[in-house]
């Protein structure tokens, strides 16, 4: 009695299944519905569709017409090939924009700003080749004074120290006090030998940090351009600034 109604379950499962045909195709296999033929003929006209209006967009194509993106194809073996964009990035650029993310850049920016701050606050630049140089205006009113003028005399200092940019004391200063520090050759070059050490450093420092600003503001842009806002180029990438677009301007709800 079981197996018999287990075998009638079977029976109306395998009915529920299959959709009812005739028996000659049974063959055949299943019986398509009506609304899987539907789909299927509704995509095979769309697509006939398509393929008729491109052979039409083709036929009536002018081969003298200009359009945009002739000046970035070009015509190998008859099959046009879009021409690669060169970026304007150096080795060491790429290297980083590959690896790195544009937060640890940015990190090893600041670090690399902090230090040049520390190094400015203890040289004071008085002696810094990149510095401008200061200019130091005297007037006078007539032109004998200007003929007769002496530097070392108007700046009561020794004529040794008038090219000093700092500590340049007066004669009545050296006259009262005795000299401090070191005073032999050895020890001023020692001295001077370091340091343009330091300024040589902070030079250092500043182009890294402007090459690592360089660096984020380039990847900022790449993942700026993953966003499929409308937008146009203003101005190319080049080795010292990253590409500028223009984006489309969208109200945010």
């Amino acid at each position: 009695m079981a197996a018999a109604f287990r075998k009638a379950a079977k029976s109306r499962q395998r009915e529920h299944r299959e959709r009812s045909q005739p028996g000659f195709r049974k063959h055949l296999g299943l019986l398509e519905k009506k609304k899987d033929y539907k789909l299927r003929a509704d995509d095979y006209r769309k697509k006939q569709e398509y393929l008729r209006a491109l052979r039409k967009k083709a036929l009536e194509k002018n081969p003298d017409e200009f359009y945009y993106k002739m000046t970035r194809v070009k015509l190998q073996d008859g099959v046009h090939i879009i021409k690669e964009t060169k970026e304007e990035v150096t080795p060491e650029q790429l290297k980083l924009m590959r690896t790195q993310d544009v937060k640890y850049i940015e990190m090893k920016r600041v670090a690399e700003a902090k230090k040049i701050e520390r190094l400015k606050s203890e040289l004071h630049l008085l002696d810094f080749q990149g510095k401008q140089q200061n200019k130091h205006v005297f007037f006078f009113d007539t032109k004998k004074e200007v003929e007769q003028f002496d530097v070392a005399t108007h700046l009561q200092t020794a004529p040794e120290l008038v090219d000093r940019v700092f500590n340049r004391p007066r004669i009545e200063t050296l006259q009262k006090e005795k000299v401090k520090g070191v005073t032999n050759q050895t020890g001023l070059k020692r001295i001077a030998k370091e340091r343009q050490k330091q300024y040589n450093c902070l030079t250092q420092r500043i182009e890294r940090e402007k090459k690592l600003f360089v660096i984020a503001q380039k990847i900022q842009t790449r993942k700026d351009l993953m966003d499929k806002t409308q937008k146009v180029k203003v101005k190319k990438e080049t080795m010292n600034s990253p590409a500028i677009y223009k984006f489309q301007s969208r109200r945010k709800r």
